[in-house]
């Protein structure tokens, strides 16, 4: 086989027989797919020799474990014991039914090396410490009296709506944060307005991913870019720019919420939900923080005790990112250079130098404002934690479940179907990059997972240049990775939308799966479009005409069947 730099070069006869050397090779999958000129064949190679000890290796049967997760929850609507059952059934697909096997890599090498993981540590620290945030507010009375504010301010379910996205957009440089902040500040005023926690959830989760996938400045832009670059692109971030306009997926779900927060219409399992809401009935039982928070509202309380300790987290937060990328350290890169520090952050180390700066000056604030004391504002630390442990959980699970995935060979599944149905059919290749784009990341519960499988084999379609149809293609993968982790229940934004709101995550996911398949089913036809057209200015108005021309036309549809019923 031949040497290519970065990869690791086998020696004479068949190398990829061995069977570590065959997983370090399908491991390099997006790289070797680029620069190995025997791909093709070393990698059936690779893949015979994996399938000796692991037999459903690089199958259908790799997808089981994350579809019998996410078919229980939305049946039973329990996502604990369903996300445990899918785990469960990938350690025993991996191991052959073994049960000593199954046993070692359902806990040794899935919950423990994922709760291990540096990543995930640093966002369960940031929950926690968030959790502590919100907690303090709400001991302090902040979010009631913003609440109060709000409410003589936005005087209508719309406005409160509108101020949600608003505020979500404005919140653009990382998903977990946007989450968790807009949760924390809108909640207050959209039960003031009586909106459902499944509607604030949709809100938040719908102006996270989408928004931050076309946002230049954000971590998701630094990290497509990356891949992007890493797989032959002339330059990652151009790249990125340049497709914005055709990620009719993420401009669409604005374009949705807008719609349906003006129109006042909502249809499937959501407007039961609204429905209730808006007469003023108990959905779901509040968790506890939120119930004692509303039991004791301390008089003292101010607006200015909720917006200036986020407004103190959104900046914190921000030079905690620039900070990770080497925006302050003498002889980096990045030295001075703001966009590309943050493009070079890690967030999970960031965000956790930011919320925990944020939680000792929210605890000399409030101390030295003597709204509440020292030993309250040490009690609220446990509170936020019991707050967060829900999503905590879930999240534990669905890392584990992604592991579970990635240990069968899922993502070199999806990549060989991919490179199949690239032949001869390249004008329709965005709409089907879409579709494969979408099934991997609801399957794996990952955009960036799906991004850094899927833009180098895209590229390599196209021999990597920044052609239109490249262009196309690399937006198609990135809104299907975002429309798959929208609708999936076991993506951590899915899980963190739900715990900022803190609504039922099942709710979340039944509430709002009906509405990201309507905007995934416009943006098809306008990959369809694009595949032929290749103009945005002409397939972008075309596609925002028809997602409002759908709604309309469900909405009408809706009306008349209520209309019968009654």
């Amino acid at each position: 086989m031949s040497i290519v730099p970065g990869i690791v070069a086998f020696a004479e006869a068949d190398p990829l027989l061995e069977e570590e050397a065959a997983q370090e090779y399908v491991d390099g999958y997006a790289e070797n797919v680029v620069d190995d000129e025997n791909f093709e064949t070393n990698i059936q190679t690779a893949l015979t020799t994996i399938r000796k000890s692991i037999s459903k290796y690089a199958t259908f049967w790799a997808l089981l474990p994350p579809i019998i997760a996410i078919l229980l929850a939305l049946i039973t609507k329990e996502v604990y014991s369903s996300l445990f059952i899918g785990i469960l059934a990938g350690g025993i697909i991996y191991s052959g039914g073994n049960f000593e096997g199954t046993i070692v890599h359902v806990f040794k090498d899935g919950f423990i090396d994922s709760i291990t993981d540096s990543w995930n540590i640093g966002i369960l620290i940031f929950l926690v410490l968030l959790g502590a945030i919100v907690a303090m507010m709400n001991k302090t009375g902040g979010s009631a009296a913003f609440g109060e504010w709000t409410s003589k301010h936005i005087k209508s379910r719309i406005g409160a709506q509108l101020a949600t996205i608003a505020l979500g957009v404005l919140i653009f440089v990382d998903d977990y944060f946007n989450c968790l902040t807009v949760g924390s500040v809108m909640r207050p005023v959209t039960d003031k307005k009586n909106i459902s926690r499944e509607k604030l959830s949709y809100l938040i989760d719908a102006t996270a991913a989408p928004v931050c996938i076309i946002a230049p400045i954000s971590s998701w832009a630094a990290a497509v870019a990356g891949f992007a670059k890493g797989a032959g692109a002339k330059s990652g971030m151009s790249l990125f720019i340049s497709a914005i306009p055709f990620n009719f997926y993420a401009i669409l779900t604005i374009i949705m919420m807008i719609v349906i927060s003006l129109a006042k219409f909502d249809y499937g399992p959501m407007k039961r939900f609204e429905a209730a809401a808006q007469k003023g009935e108990a959905i779901e039982k509040m968790n506890e923080l939120s119930e004692k928070a509303e039991e004791k509202v301390n008089p003292k309380g101010r607006v200015f005790d909720l917006i200036i300790p986020v407004l103190f987290l959104i900046v914190s937060c921000v030079i905690g990112l620039v900070y990770t990328g080497g925006f302050f350290t003498k002889g980096e890169d990045c030295y001075r250079d703001f966009i590309g520090a943050f493009s070079n952050s890690d967030a999970s180390v960031g965000l956790v130098y930011g919320s925990f700066v944020t939680v000792v000056f929210a605890i000399i604030y409030f101390v030295c404002r003597r709204v509440i004391s020292f030993k309250d504002c040490m009690g609220a630390i446990p509170e936020g934690f019991n707050a967060m442990t829900p999503a905590i959980l879930i999240l534990c699970c669905a890392w584990t479940l992604k592991t579970m995935t990635d240990s069968l060979g899922a993502k070199i599944f999806i990549s060989q179907l991919i490179e199949g149905s690239a032949a001869g059919l390249q004008m329709m290749l965005p709409a089907i990059i879409f579709l494969i784009a979408v099934g991997l990341s609801f399957a794996t519960g990952t955009s960036w997972g799906t991004f850094g499988i899927l833009i180098p084999i895209v590229l390599s379609v196209f021999a990597g240049t920044d052609s239109k149809i490249t262009i196309i293609a690399v937006s198609a993968c990135m809104a299907g990775a975002v429309c798959g982790d929208h609708c999936s229940p076991i993506s951590d934004t899915t899980i963190m939308a739900s715990a900022g709101a803190q609504c039922n995550h099942v709710n979340h996911v039944s509430t709002q799966l009906p509405y990201a398949l309507t905007v995934a089913g416009v943006s098809f036809v306008s990959y369809v479009i694009a595949g032929f057209v290749q103009n945005a200015l002409i397939v972008l108005p075309i596609s925002i005409v028809l997602m409002i021309a759908t709604l309309f036309i469900i909405k009408m549809i809706t009306s008349k069947l209520g209309a019968k019923k009654n």
